[in-house]
Order: C-alpha cells, then structure tokens, then sequence
C-alpha cells in the first residue's frame, strides 16, 4: 500500500505534463503508419495561447499528408520522411494558458481556428494568426468543422470567384465539406440562384442548406440542364471542360476546388492541368487555389456561424483512439458533411 501511495503523485504529475497526440513518422496507409503517443505537453510563447483541444474535424488533405500523396507533394511534405511528425489542422477548444504579449483572449475562452497538429489534447496557436473566439451557441464539433472547408469556400466564392450580387452559382459537390459551406456562402453573399450537385442520399440536405435547386447526379447530367451560370464552384472535379463548358456563362468563372485523387504522382493535379489546358480561349476564366487559413476570415465566418446564416453539417465522430477510422472514412470518399474527432 505505502509503495503505492508514493508513485501515485508522481504519475499524475507526469500525465499533467503530457498529452495524447496522434503521429505518424513514415508515409503510408494511416493503419500502418498513425499511432497515439504521449507526448511532452506544449507551452505556449509570448504571443501564443495553450489550447484545450475538445473536437478537431477530417480534411482530405490531412489524409493526403499521412499516405504522402501525390508524390509531387513531398516535396512540401518531406522527401524521405515527414517534415512533421504530428497531424491535423483544424480544432475548437478553450484556452488555457496566454502568453504575456497575448491581448484578445484570456484563460477559459472558447476558440477554434486551425493549426498544424490538432489531432492532439493541446495545440499551441499563435493569437494573431489563424484562431478566433468561437460563438457561444456553436458546439466545438461544430466549429471544429469549420477552418479549412469553410475558409475554402469562402475564398473560393469571394476572393477567387468574385461572386457578384444576383448571380447564377453552380456548386458541383454539394454534400462534402466544402460543398455544404459553399452552397451556403452563396446564399449568404447574395447569389441569385445556387444549383447543388450531389447523389441521392444528400439531395434533402443540399435543400436544407438553401440550395433554389438540387441536382441528383445519379439521375440526371448537371452539364445538360438549360441554365447558365455565372460562377461554378467545382469540388468535385467529376467532369471534363468539354462537358462542363456547356452551362457557363460567356464570361463565367469556374473555381477548382477539388479533383478525383488519381495518379500517385500528381494526384488530383491530373485533372486540375487538363482543366486549365482545355479551358484556353474560351473567355471564361479557370482558377485553381488552395485556401489560406487566416484570423480576419475565421471571425467573419463567425459572425456568420453565430445568427445561424451558415451551419455545420457533420457526418461522424470518432474518438481519438478511432482516428485512423475517420482517416479511412475520409480516404473512400463521400463524406456527408465534415468528419469530426473528440479528445
């Protein structure tokens, strides 16, 4: 009994200087490759908050950093290995710990943003960058869902696409994370009319989201209807432009978001290059983008999170210990939604 009671104060003083965090060293399929280890606890700098994290959420290129694909990529990625050990980006929690130089947030706030590792019990973030106050009535799986995919779609809509009011928007993709968010932006920033495309089983939540029309891929060709639009934000990269050509616009624009994963070597850039090839002299324009996470596009998102203009649309959870299940789930494709983890 006595030798008991001496090592049960120091073990609970060492679990309070680690965590739980998912990595992997070596490429691979996430079975293979990503464990959950102890790791030293993160302390946070001068301009730095320690995060509690309570949700993170799936996205497809945190599936594309753990297999190493396409090979192109490694070149960010890490050659011979990862440059990185730790994975994931997006998170919600409460801070509980600030920098002395950190002004804006204070111990016990409720935040989400993202930031490299968040698969992980404690994320240091830097508080000018990409985390902001997450609104009260937004669960943290629900803001957890939201950096990356919405912050996509934002920029997809609004900076890329240049959306004007009134406009005719085309979303090809409807039903993923992006999808969800961007029929929903559309709406918000003053699209006229938004056609979702998505498969049988997501045509109700497309609707749900405010889509004026849905479009069931499995019963009928989107790059048939009559319509004409102005802006097509394509996630789903399913269609050639010879097909896709035919219900632009003269001057229309079309946003790549996504493509089908493909060839090892360049992955979905296969039909991102075929694209834009085919897409010269046309007199639309073709742009291609990977989102920049940032604090000024989290807040607005929200602002408009927290009336309910947009809302989350979430698929599973998984527990920490299932996160190569979630992994894998993002790996088949045709996620309703985001995929959510808790810690």
């Amino acid at each position: 009994m006595e030798a008991a009671a001496a090592t049960t104060p120091a073990s609970t003083e060492t679990r309070k200087l680690t965590m739980r965090a998912a990595v992997r060293e070596r490429f691979g399929n996430p079975r293979d490759v990503v464990r959950i280890r102890d790791l030293e606890k993160p302390v946070p700098g001068d301009d730095e908050l320690l995060v509690r994290v309570h949700a993170a959420s799936i996205n497809v290129a945190d599936w594309y950093a753990v297999v190493g694909r396409p090979w192109i990529g490694r070149v960010a990625m890490g050659v011979r290995g990862p440059k990185e050990l730790r994975i994931g980006t997006d998170y919600a929690g409460t801070v509980e710990a600030v920098g002395k130089a950190v002004t804006g947030f204070a111990p016990g706030d409720e935040v989400f943003g993202g930031r490299t590792g968040a698969y992980a019990e404690y994320v240091v973030a830097d508080a000018g960058r990409a985390v902001a106050h997450k609104p009260a009535n937004v669960s943290f799986d629900e803001a957890a869902a939201v950096p990356i995919a919405a912050i996509t779609a934002l920029q997809a809509i609004r900076d890329q696409g240049r959306m004007g009011p009134g406009q005719r928007v085309l979303v090809n993709g409807a039903s993923g994370g992006v999808g969800t968010y961007a029929v929903q932006l559309a709406k918000a920033l003053g699209a006229g009319h938004v056609t979702a495309v998505c498969s049988t089983r997501n045509v109700e939540t497309a609707r749900s989201l405010g889509a004026d029309r849905v479009v069931d891929y499995t019963q009928e060709d989107f790059t048939r209807l009559d319509d004409r639009f102005d802006l097509m934000v394509d996630v789903a990269g399913s269609r050639p432009w010879r097909h896709v050509k035919r219900v632009l616009a003269s001057r229309a624009t079309v946003v790549l978001v996504g493509a089908p994963k493909k060839g090892p070597l360049l992955g979905p850039l296969e039909h991102v290059i075929g694209m834009r090839l085919a897409s010269i002299g046309s007199g639309r324009r073709l742009v291609f983008f990977v989102a920049r996470l940032n604090k000024e596009d989290l807040e607005t998102l929200g602002d408009l999170l927290e009336p309910g203009r947009i809302r989350s649309v979430l698929d599973e959870r998984y527990e920490l210990d299932r996160l190569v299940d979630a992994l894998d789930q993002m790996g088949d494709g045709h996620c309703r939604g985001k995929i959510v983890v808790t810690m």
